[in-house]
């Protein structure tokens, strides 16, 4: 199988659109980044497709009278691109069922929490006001229901003492940029399946789909605590 031809959609700096390009300047890697699609003109991701020389386009959703007649746009760059999958990366708008249907289990994204949990905006916020110890992020296939659909790939980060939602973001950011490109890695090389609402991989490896933030290694646990105790 070649290198799987995958465009990414922004709407905003695209710090996980920059992420995938530098993953994929690897020649090994096994998807090539061959078009960046902004709902915004003034989006800064758009400045880093063009540092990477990867073609981009814009589709402004205001241009157009309807969500269909916005995504009938957008899939006509998708199409003339020859684009196999489709990677989420701050795209701020919600796609129709329709399309969420003609790319069932080719798109991705990702979201600033361990899904299921904290679905939707504010995520830092709420982790925090419910004194979480761990949250994190995940990569997940495209579902119509906001925030749904199979888990691929999970980053698992600390809730530390002293942290603000703005904190918090930026560890949470950093994991998400190791997760991304993983999740893209894992998919294009065909041995992801989605049964039913869960992903199996072939010959999945231990940990192959969880990744760890460092800080979480560096925080101490107590050997009298009862659950290590009872190991």
């Amino acid at each position: 199988m070649g290198r799987r031809a995958t465009a990414v959609l922004i709407s905003g700096s695209g710090s996980n659109l920059q992420a995938l390009l530098e993953a994929a300047r690897d020649p090994a890697y096994p998807a090539r980044i061959e078009l960046v699609v902004s709902n915004r003109p003034d989006a800064f991701g758009l400045e880093r497709a063009r540092r990477a020389r990867v073609p981009a386009a814009v589709v402004d959703h205001r241009a157009y009278e309807s969500r269909e007649a916005f995504e009938a746009a957008l899939e006509e760059e998708l199409r003339l691109a020859g684009i196999e999958l489709v990677c989420l990366a701050g795209f701020m708008r919600i796609l129709t069922p329709a399309m969420c249907a003609r790319w069932r289990d080719r798109m991705l994204n990702i979201h600033p929490s361990l899904l299921p949990a904290y679905r939707g905006l504010h995520t830092h916020a709420r982790v925090l006001a419910d004194g979480a110890a761990v949250t994190g992020c995940t990569v997940h296939f495209v579902r119509p229901e906001l925030d749904a659909g199979p888990i691929l790939v999970q980053g698992v980060v600390p809730v530390l003492p002293g942290d603000d939602p703005e904190r918090l973001a930026r560890r949470v950011l950093e994991i998400e940029h190791r997760c991304y490109p993983r999740a893209l890695a894992l998919l294009a090389t065909g041995r992801v399946r989605v049964e039913g609402e869960r992903v199996r991989i072939e010959d999945e490896r231990p940990g192959e789909r969880l990744l760890v933030h460092p800080a979480l290694g560096r925080l101490e646990v107590d050997p009298a605590a009862p659950e290590t105790a009872a190991r």
